[in-house]
Order: structure tokens, then sequence, then C-alpha cells
């Protein structure tokens, strides 16, 4: 194995309601936990997501509201999921911009607590782009010398993620196969949150990313607007971002005793 790591890795891959982080729902989650001896696990699961699924959705992934209404719900899984995944590190493919937020929001929706405190995420993605710039079909098809048969179907999508990482390693030297590495080679910015509503600045200062208050540091904005805090909270934003920002306050208002 190419890869090279300490702890077990957890390839996974969502099928989605859409596309919107903090209001569409999973439908099919798979896993592919990897060990450091090099023995897999895999699970898949079919999710009710209690919403519609959209029909430019289901002519994507092939999951129709026919075929899950009689799947459980993600809050039954969830707990499985956690299991699977606890004190794992975490890739995908898109999976620091998408998948992980989207199913920190499920867990978290689910009254199950998520952090990425002490786990690396590598987003195979992000490694592709900066080598080659294409689609996970394209990528199957140039490092692994493969055609990627039922794209869109979580488990094959997941899979193929990992073989496309253990091709990457082995295709460029200067493309270390620790974690560590792969963590901070596949990171586009550095989040303080999963969907880049509050970024760290180039002091290593939390700063908020969007609107109004676009590259003002996150203490100055509560410091001077304390509504923004109380309207972030109530705004559509992914949980974990309120998380995030709460945490960030409370260690602002303890600092000060």
């Amino acid at each position: 194995m190419n890869l090279k790591i300490s702890k077990p890795i957890c390839f996974f891959d969502l099928e989605t309601t859409g596309v919107n982080v903090s209001s569409d729902r999973i439908v099919e989650i798979s896993i592919l936990k990897v060990f450091p001896n090099g023995n897999k696990e895999s699970k898949t699961w079919l999710v009710n997501p209690e919403i519609p699924i959209p029909l430019e959705a289901s002519n994507i992934h092939g999951i129709t509201n026919e075929k899950v209404k009689n799947e459980p719900n993600f809050k039954i899984i969830a707990p499985h999921v956690k299991s699977m995944i606890n004190n794992c590190d975490l890739a995908g493919f898109n999976s620091n911009k998408f998948d992980i937020p989207l199913l920190a929001e499920e867990l978290l929706r689910s009254k199950i607590d998520f952090s990425l405190e002490n786990i690396l995420t590598i987003d195979v993605q992000n490694i592709f782009h900066k080598m080659e710039q294409r689609t996970l079909s394209a990528a199957y098809k140039f490092y692994c010398g493969k055609s990627l048969e039922n794209a869109h179907s979580s488990k094959a999508d997941t899979l193929a993620t990992f073989e496309v990482l253990e091709s990457q390693i082995e295709k460029y030297d200067d493309l270390q196969g620790n974690v560590n590495f792969l963590s901070d080679f596949s990171r586009r910015g550095k989040n303080v949150d999963l969907a880049g509503f509050i970024k760290y600045n180039k002091d290593e200062v939390p700063c908020f990313s969007f609107g109004k208050h676009k590259d003002k540091t996150v203490d100055y904005v509560l410091e001077n607007e304390s509504g923004y805090f109380g309207w972030l909270l109530n705004a559509d934003f992914p949980i974990y971002t309120k998380k995030v920002l709460t945490k960030l306050r409370l260690d602002k208002l303890n600092n000060k005793l």
C-alpha cells in the first residue's frame, strides 16, 4: 500500500438530494475504512432523507423516492456511521468542500457531536486538480487505467477514490504517502469551519470570509456589532459553522475573565 498511515482512515462518498450543505440530505453513504496493516472494511447505507428527492438529483445517482421510502432515516444510522469513522482520518473526492461539511450537518442534526479536532482530511480531488485538472471518472481512467462503472454510486465512487489516491502517490515522486503531507497538500485555503465562512488570515486569526464583514476578524466584529452573532445563529448557515462561531465567542468571553 502506497498510503502510509498510523491510524485508520475512512474514504467516503455521499449521494444527496442536492448540493446545499445546510438544507440538503443524504440518500446514500458509503464508507471504506482502511487500516494501517492494509486491511479494509466497507459499509453502504441507503437513507430516507425525509424530504423529496428532486428528479434532477435522481437522474444523476439513480436513487428515487420510491427506492428509499422504506429505508432508515439518517438519525437511525448515525450512531453506526459515527462508530465507523470515530478516531479516523477522513478522505474523499471533493470531500473538504462538500461531503465532510454535509456529513457534519447530518450528524449534528442527529444530536451526535462531530469535530475535526485531531482529525486530518485528504481531498483527492484537490490533489488531482493541482496535478491534472480533471473529474473522478477521468482521474480513475488516467491513474488506474480503468473505466469507472456505476459512477455516482457512492460505493463505486468511494473505492475509486481510494484507488486514485494510491495511484497518485505511486505516480508523483514529490507526493509523500503520509497523511499529514497529503492533508496539507489537498487543502484549499485554511478554514476555521467546514464550509469556509470563517477562515484564518495570514496571521492565523479567524476572520469572516463573506458579506459586509469579509476579511474582518471575528473578535473585531463580535466586539463592535453584538447583534451579528445572534443574526448568524438564526440565519440559514451550517450547524457546524454556528458551533465554531459559538466556541470562538465563548473563548473570547473566557479570556476576559
